[in-house]
């Protein structure tokens, strides 16, 4: 956030500035959600408060979405609509643990999991996930951690994950699921790139990604509607929440937001049309010709490991060969905004401990703006 902050400022100043910072698709909400925002206020249609887990037509909606893409059958009271992606989360650590309890997640990571796990007072276990295991935990890390530290009360995975965008199979996901049954561990799923992903057969089976509650309705399933369908400022995620944990949840959502925003709710129903879908997916192709553009120039750029870019819209790279005289990546992506007008992230946000020679690409601008940033990299690059 600091970084788009510059941004703000050196555009404000009249620069031409490339930002692949924020996972933010540019092209926004479908058409069909846009028209339905429009309806809900020149209509006058009534906005108060809402049930604290969201509006029935929305929650049917999600169901009827669940069927389509994973060919499972939910009722509307198993989807809870929450306030961004960030209130499930925070609803989901609150319902499923107590204070002092250790959570794994794998490092690097979306660093608002542990951020908001440690403000609850639990203690995060950071499971080291390098290329040798694709950034993804694995049962032997769980093992080990378990053997070192204690038991663990829950484990947070995500697929396609950021930074990293790498997803996990879904044999992968049974033994994660198999291991987290057997020690009663807690499992929550961040499935919120979910449809965005770049399979060799689009049409196979779990090509989409593969969902948590396909194979264990006990985990806690987290989503939203800022990536795939590009709806960020319209701050709706939701959970699948299995029964045990449901009053709790309720009851947490109406003391914390008492309801997500209504008139996003009403216009959100409308994502689920044939005509939101395939705007979405057209977005989806966008980001694919993205990366295979900078994909295709990896090795121009000079860079180390780059992750394997499964699904989401981003790519994680090391940089260690073209630091120059940079002490790390985040003094790298400082000069880089300065003197090229391009914003990039530092692994360092994401992985504290081996992200110090890493940054992370968004792809989301499109396929010119990565055009334009790689040659203004391989400017930069060229005077170090």
């Amino acid at each position: 956030m600091r970084i788009l902050d510059r941004v703000a400022e050196l555009r404000a100043e009249g620069r031409d500035v490339v930002s692949l910072c924020a996972g933010e698709p540019s092209g926004g909400a479908p058409a069909a959600v846009h028209e339905r925002a429009i309806r809900v206020h020149a209509d006058r249609e009534p906005l108060g408060y809402t049930p604290a887990l969201g509006i029935r037509a929305l929650r049917e909606a999600l169901a009827g979405h669940y069927a389509r893409w994973y060919g499972l059958a939910l009722d509307a009271p198993e989807v809870a609509i929450t306030t961004g992606s960030s209130g499930a989360f925070l609803l989901a650590f609150l319902s499923a643990f107590e204070h002092g309890d250790r959570v794994a997640l794998a490092r690097p990571g979306y660093p608002a999991y542990r951020n908001i796990l440690r403000s609850l007072g639990c203690k995060v276990v950071e499971l080291d996930c390098g290329p040798e295991v694709r950034f993804q935990p694995t049962p032997e890390q769980l093992d080990a951690a378990v053997a070192e530290g204690g038991p663990i009360a829950g484990l947070v995975i995500a697929s396609p994950a950021n930074p990293t965008g790498t997803m996990i199979s879904r044999d992968e996901l049974e033994a994660l699921t198999a291991w987290c049954h057997a020690n009663d561990v807690r499992l929550i799923s961040d499935e919120i790139y979910h449809g965005i992903a770049y399979p060799e057969d689009p049409s196979a089976p779990g090509a989409r990604g593969t969902s948590a509650w396909e194979l264990d309705r006990s985990a806690i399933v987290v989503s939203s509607f800022s990536k795939y369908w590009g709806m960020t400022g319209f701050r709706l995620g939701w959970m699948l929440v299995p029964d045990g944990l449901r009053p709790r949840v309720d009851a947490l959502a109406g003391n914390l937001a008492l309801c997500p925003p209504a008139p996003a709710q009403l216009a959100a129903v409308a994502a689920f049309t044939g005509e939101s879908y395939a705007e979405a997916e057209t977005r989806v192709e966008e980001f694919a010709a993205s990366r295979a553009l900078l994909l295709s120039r990896i090795d121009v750029l000079g860079w180390g490991t780059v992750a394997p870019a499964d699904g989401a819209f981003y790519v994680y790279a090391d940089i260690a060969p073209r630091l120059g005289a940079h002490p790390d990546s985040s003094a790298w992506c400082a000069a880089l905004l300065e003197e090229e007008g391009v914003a990039i992230v530092p692994g360092a946000d994401f992985d504290a401990v081996a992200g110090r020679t890493f940054v992370r690409l968004s792809l989301a601008a499109g396929p010119a703006a990565v055009a334009e940033a790689i040659d203004r990299i391989l400017r930069f690059q060229s005077r170090l």
